[in-house]
């Protein structure tokens, strides 16, 4: 009974993000811990990811015209196909992660990550490049006894 009423929640938000102007692909979860910034800037997230718990995606820097007068703060965050995002990871402004990519928990994504790797810490770092063909997240997740 959770598991339906969990997915009837989690179904209104994609649709709240999407009304947003959120870009969100098939198949793609995001638990209802984790917090999507659509009030200014761009969201694009593409098909069969995951992103967990806690997870901040922010296309908005609201201090940026501190530092440069001229930066009105919007941007963009895109993330490609079959991208894991870790537990309380923060995606900042103007970010660009890769497909098939995997982000460590608590990890601050600050800069680009290209296809294809795991990378986590705060700044974040690349630490080892998966071996093709990449293998995608389960279309269907499996419950644990």
């Amino acid at each position: 009974m959770v598991h339906h009423l969990g997915n009837l929640l989690r179904f209104f938000q994609m649709s709240f993000l999407r009304a947003s102007g959120a870009k969100i692909g098939k198949n793609t979860m995001i638990s209802l811990g984790a917090k999507i910034d659509v009030r200014r800037g761009k969201v694009t997230i593409g098909d069969h990811c995951l992103i967990t718990h806690g997870c901040y995606i922010l296309s908005h820097d609201g201090a940026a015209h501190i530092i440069n007068p001229e930066d009105n703060g919007t941007g963009y965050v895109t993330i490609g196909d079959h991208v894991f995002i870790g537990v309380n990871t923060v995606v900042l402004r103007n970010v660009t992660i890769g497909s098939h990519s995997i982000i460590g928990a608590g990890s601050v994504v600050n800069k680009d990550i290209p296809e294809g790797v795991v990378a986590a810490g705060n700044p974040i770092k690349i630490l080892k490049e998966l071996d093709k063909p990449y293998r995608p997240l389960p279309k269907v997740h499996k419950n644990v006894d």
